[in-house]
């Protein structure tokens, strides 16, 4: 059946009136996801893609009570509010598209979601797809149904335009997607490679998945201590970016927020790790589907 996603899901845009946020929604719509409404400030009243606007969660999820995401397309400077509104009316999965949120606003979130145990996907998530039974956020663009077919692999990626790159590979090697997600590239990360490989480890419609990873950071190295601990069992490839960042300056700033390079966390060192752990792990990402179609 695919992850996080399911016919029961309906969404509410936080930030539906904007000009990406009215996107957002026309994107899920027309790939067959409940739209319920939308929340802006003081533009209650309102209809945007012919849903109604709220002034704020309590009032939106007073009317729609089934409401069981919510899409965050705020500027930077009012996502921990909008962030904090959703948890406080206990919306259970929080996808933010959000970029520049401030590191210390994203941690005071993720302690306060983790506390009333909600999922944030984000930030700096273009969202998640099921493919055949919906999307949150903008995953795929205006090119999904090309990009996206129901199958068997699942698909994780710390870039935005490399969640649609690496699908469209597997839907070339004449594979299909049991769902893709789009952890962000930030620092701190709502939901983790390790998060989103228990999932697919209970997720019967999921037989392998493929990562695309970077340097820098320490989430690879969860995924080890997971197949160590046998709780991932599934058959796992991954492309690991950024092993040319070994032969430039110290301190150039490269790729994502997240990308800070500490000891011990560079390409080269994950990709030795993820190896001894019995990783299936690609010189090029072009190689991700050819590694797990026999697995499929």
């Amino acid at each position: 059946m695919g992850i996080l996603l399911d016919s029961n899901t309906a969404v509410l845009v936080q930030g539906i009136t904007g000009k990406e946020g009215l996107k957002a929604a026309r994107a899920m719509l027309d790939y067959h996801t409940q739209v319920l409404c939308g929340v802006t400030p003081k533009k209650g009243g309102q209809m945007a893609e012919g849903r109604p606007v709220f002034s704020s969660v309590a009032e939106a999820v007073e009317q729609f009570p089934m409401v069981n995401v919510a899409l965050i397309y705020v500027p930077p400077f009012a996502a921990k509010a909008a962030i904090i509104e959703a948890i406080n009316n206990n919306i259970p999965l929080i996808n933010t598209i959000v970029e520049r949120i401030p590191i210390k606003d994203t941690a005071y979130c993720l302690a306060a979601a983790k506390e009333k145990n909600i999922r944030i996907i984000g930030p700096s998530s273009l969202g998640l797809i099921v493919p055949g039974v919906g999307r949150v956020g903008v995953v795929g663009g205006p090119l999904v149904n090309d990009i996206f077919q129901p199958g068997s692999i699942g698909v994780i990626s710390r870039s935005g335009g490399m969640t649609n790159e690496v699908s469209w590979q597997i839907r070339k090697a004449g594979l299909g997607q049991s769902a893709a997600v789009h952890v962000g590239g930030d620092l701190l990360m709502g939901t983790t490679y390790a998060d989103l490989l228990r999932m697919f480890e209970k997720d019967t419609a999921t037989k392998a998945v493929v990562i695309f990873g970077e340097h820098g950071g320490s989430y690879e190295f969860e995924i080890v201590d997971l197949i160590i601990n046998k709780e991932f069992t599934k058959p796992l490839a991954i492309y690991v970016g950024g092993k040319f960042a070994s032969v430039l300056p110290e301190g150039m700033n490269i790729g994502h927020a997240g990308a800070i390079v500490g000891r011990g966390q560079s390409a080269a060192e994950k990709e030795a790790a993820l190896r001894a752990a019995g990783v299936m792990v690609a010189e090029h990402y072009e190689q991700l589907p050819e590694l797990v179609k026999k697995f499929a």
